[in-house]
């Protein structure tokens, strides 16, 4: 694997940054590139070189909450409480709320849309790696249903069609989870 260009690298990192700063301003549909490279100080050419529209940049920009959720849901040893999930996961989705109009900008009611698509194929490949691991039954039919529960949860919260606390979800999500683990 070669090693990516720091340059690159940190002009991606600006583009990312504008991008979450704009759309605490505003709503992703009504940014607009010349805004954008405008607050990230790089030239139009330049955005396009790094990506192909502003929801491709969306999308790598919230990447790293792809990773965290994956990480949450996989952030206990031992036997798992089935009712309190682990305190990693209420930790995100607490800390969803920042950017909390972005992520419904990409992740669709029901757990689609771009951002939904990456949060879906990462939290698979994750849950099947593990249950292949462990020797579970039905690995791959489990871990796409983990995969579809999280995601559409996770979407039908931020759009406001289930109710409760970022905790109360957090448990509620976790005690789901848990009993698709334990069905197989």
């Amino acid at each position: 694997m070669t090693p990516e260009d720091p340059r690159a690298a940190r002009t991606r990192a600006k583009l990312r940054q504008a991008l979450l700063d704009e759309c605490a301003e505003r709503p992703l549909e009504e940014t607009g590139v010349a805004a954008l490279v405008r607050r990230a100080g790089v030239g139009r050419a330049t955005f396009y070189v790094h990506y192909r529209d502003l929801e491709a940049l969306a999308v790598d920009a919230c990447a790293g909450v792809v990773r965290e959720a994956v990480d949450a849901l996989h952030a206990w040893r031992g036997l798992p409480d089935p009712v309190s999930a682990p305190p990693a996961l209420h930790a995100f989705f607490i800390a969803l709320a920042p950017h909390a109009g972005l992520y419904r900008s990409l992740l669709r009611p029901g757990g689609g849309g771009p951002l939904g698509r990456v949060l879906h194929h990462d939290l698979r490949e994750r849950s099947l790696a593990e249950r292949t691991l462990a020797g579970a039954p039905d690995a791959p039919l489990v871990a796409s249903a983990v995969a579809a529960t999280f995601a559409g949860v996770l979407a039908d919260w931020l759009h406001g069609l289930l109710e409760g606390s970022a905790d109360a979800v957090a448990d509620q999500v976790w005690q789901l989870l848990v009993a698709l683990h334990r069905s197989r």
